[in-house]
């Protein structure tokens, strides 16, 4: 079961809704159409507000229906019902955009219209932000896992076109069709990974210990702090992560459980240096300067990893979709603030389960400085 909502919107010039009478004239134009759609059609209340008439409709089948015009000419039509997933559409979307061309046919003034296929709510969730915070509608058709743990809110749900996804406190992170994604944080083909120290810091979902574990490194020591998501990924995501979150070490890797920072710290104080540290953690924020707990723990991701990079290592990481150009700056900003100095190189890819251009970081040690 879903609660299907239809969203319209039309226009007409201020000058026609400028006045109660006027308003009145519109609304019940709408109404003489919305009737031939919308079975029993009644009128419950209407509500005036600073900007704008606030009409509320019922009909058949529990549908509801609220009207809004605004003073500015703007008039919103939203539409709801409940709907089992074997019940027929009380209103289709075909249907929607017949009644779209109807009231611009027939309703004197409404000029610009649009309506947007039905938002499916109270079922389990099929909408998430892209790095922008525009909104995106994925074929999400089961709920494969789900546990909140004290660290996050952790969701492994299916898609038609993506496969089993991995969900972290609401954003998508990882599906079985996103080898682009870890190849591309990787640089495979370009880096060079043979005998080599590697560090990942998160990377809870194993797949880029996988694809780099086929490199034949030295050592690869993963350190994630959330043992339920590589338990989730071992069982329902084994097409990006192997055997690999099996068991907790092998012939050249090693996986901790714990906090990523206390391990840094450690190996700082044990002198200990990588070829590569992996930064496979939270994206940057999308935020009006680079403060905040969030940037703060960036940051401090940041420094203490080129505190355990050689002098030839680099730290790998992935960072925001490219749309979000402001916060690529601000990220640019603070690595223009280690010390010793640093220069970077960037790579894009488009994933598949982001639905979208994604941008990734390569940091490492400036000699000339």
């Amino acid at each position: 079961m879903s609660v299907n909502t239809i969203l319209m919107d039309f226009s007409v010039d201020p000058s026609a809704v400028k006045n109660d009478s006027q308003v009145s004239v519109v609304s019940s134009n709408i109404e003489n159409v919305l009737r031939e759609y919308l079975a029993n059609l009644k009128t419950l209340t209407t509500i005036r507000l600073e900007t704008d008439v606030l009409r509320l409709y019922s009909s058949d089948g529990g549908l509801s229906a609220t009207l809004r015009i605004f003073n500015t000419g703007l008039i919103t039509l939203n539409i709801e019902y409940l709907k089992g997933e074997s019940q027929e559409a009380l209103l289709s979307f075909e249907r929607c955009r017949e009644l779209d061309r109807d009231l611009v046919e027939r309703v004197v003034g409404i000029h610009r219209s649009q309506a947007l296929v039905p938002i499916k709510r109270g079922t389990f969730k099929r909408y998430y932000p892209t790095s922008d915070d525009r909104l995106l509608e994925y074929d999400i058709d089961e709920l494969v896992f789900e546990e909140r743990t004290p660290y996050q809110k952790i969701q492994i749900v299916h898609s038609k076109s993506l496969g089993n996804m991995l969900v972290l406190d609401d954003l998508q992170n990882i599906s079985e069709a996103d080898l682009i994604y870890t190849e591309t944080l990787m640089g495979r083909g370009i880096e060079n990974y043979k005998d080599k120290e590697i560090v990942i810091l998160g990377g809870g979902d194993g797949a880029l210990l996988y694809e780099l574990l086929k490199e034949k490194p030295k050592e690869v020591i993963m350190l994630e702090i959330d043992e339920v998501v590589m338990k989730a990924c071992a069982k329902h995501m084994r097409s990006i992560c192997g055997d690999v979150l099996d068991k907790m070490s092998g012939p050249n890797y090693e996986i901790i459980v714990g906090d990523c920072v206390k391990a840094i710290e450690q190996y700082i104080k044990e002198g200990r240096k990588f070829d590569y540290v992996f930064g496979d953690l939270t994206d940057v924020p999308l935020s009006e300067a680079p403060t905040g707990e969030l940037w703060d723990f960036i940051n401090k991701i940041l420094s203490l990893s080129f505190k355990i990079l050689k002098p030839d290592g680099k730290f790998m990481t992935h960072v925001i979709g490219s749309a979000a150009g402001d916060a690529l700056k601000m990220y640019e900003t603070q690595l223009m603030k280690l010390q010793p100095p640093v220069k970077f190189t960037t790579s894009h890819a488009f994933v598949p389960s982001f639905l979208e251009d994604w941008v990734f970081y390569q940091v490492f040690f400036d000699k000339k400085q």
